[in-house]
């Protein structure tokens, strides 16, 4: 069931940041805007669950009012609210899944509980169709790191994830450890690039199938650095960011050879790497497949993706519950 619209409103809030979009079904998007925390939680390395949902409530009916006043939209032109119901921190899930159905039932629109890790998967869709199937898709962030492969939007199997750390956890510590702040993921890029690497810190799991952990990498750091006081962080960030990248490299080449396709998707917070963008253009162009990724300003969390992510739910005839799943995992559409 839909509205009479012809448009999608994207509300995400599973973790730091608040972020509402207008979506159509192409994947064009209309408006967007993300009220940041980044200030907010930079004092503690990292999320501060509870500070993260107060500031959820706080912004978002202004970021929602800011989306519509920009894009001349009325609640009348939408066709659905889609909403981030997992996986995330709770309290965040929340402050958006009570929000979106608020909004909903005050304008009369359906409202979908949507699947966060859908939501990235189908940012590389966003303002032009670039995925070609069947693909193989890595999707790497703050909390997630998997492998799988997509037959179509729909039919998506998962065939890898991490036993431990995401890769995006791993930079975020190791940036605290090297006092970088937070985000942690955009400074080490920014700093590995004038270092040498000078150590070789592990590959963990490296040619055990197409699972991945960085709990190891990330205390192999943490010990070479109580081990080494003098390390320049550039040269820690260099090894750091090259082990990360045979990592993910290396998995990706092994999926498409048990799987093979015709493009490679990589989405989330990590996608927006220029090191990981330059190893997987060069991986895919030896393997002569397309490479598909995101505008760098729809890697990370944002509502467009959401969005568009709902326009499937609705093709299928899909409604969820607006129960927040902070687990949610690949297996629920």
């Amino acid at each position: 069931m839909s509205g009479h619209g012809s448009l999608v409103l994207g509300v995400e809030t599973s973790c730091d940041d608040t972020a509402v979009a207008l979506v159509d079904p192409r994947g064009s998007v209309i408006a967007s805007c993300v009220a940041s925390q980044a200030a907010l939680h930079t004092t503690f390395g990292g999320v501060y669950p509870e500070l993260a949902s107060r500031a959820h409530i706080d912004k978002i009916l202004p970021t929602v009012q800011a989306v519509l006043s920009d894009s001349g939209v009325r609640p009348r032109d939408l066709a659905a609210i889609g909403v981030t119901r997992g996986p995330g921190l709770i309290g965040s899930l929340m402050v958006g899944l009570n929000t979106a159905a608020g909004l909903g039932h005050g304008w009369e629109v359906p409202v979908i509980g949507v699947n966060h890790l859908r939501g990235h998967l189908r940012s590389a869709d966003l303002e032009e169709s670039r995925v070609k199937f069947p693909a193989i898709v890595l999707l790497v962030s703050g909390g997630h790191t998997l492998l799988a492969r997509l037959e179509s939007t729909t039919d998506i199997r998962l065939i890898g994830s991490t036993v431990d750390d995401s890769v995006g956890e791993a930079y975020d510590k190791v940036a605290r450890m090297l006092g970088l702040g937070y985000p942690g993921g955009p400074a080490i890029d920014r700093l590995a690039p004038s270092g040498t690497p000078r150590v070789r810190f592990p590959r963990p799991m490296l040619r055990q199938g197409l699972d991945f952990s960085f709990s190891g990498l990330k205390s192999a750091v943490e010990r070479y650095l109580a081990a080494t006081p003098d390390a320049q962080p550039a040269d820690v960030a260099a090894a750091f960011v090259e082990a990360c990248m045979e990592v993910l490299i290396s998995k990706c080449h092994a999926a498409i050879k048990e799987y093979p396709v015709s493009s490679l998707v990589i989405v989330g917070g990590v996608a927006a790497s220029p090191q990981l963008r330059a190893a997987a253009t060069e991986l895919c162009a030896g393997l002569g497949i397309g490479l598909c990724l995101p505008p760098v300003k729809w890697s990370t969390d944002n509502g467009a993706m959401i969005g568009l992510a709902t326009w499937d739910y609705l093709t299928n005839g899909i409604t969820n519950t607006l129960e927040p799943v902070p687990g949610l995992g690949m297996e629920a559409f």
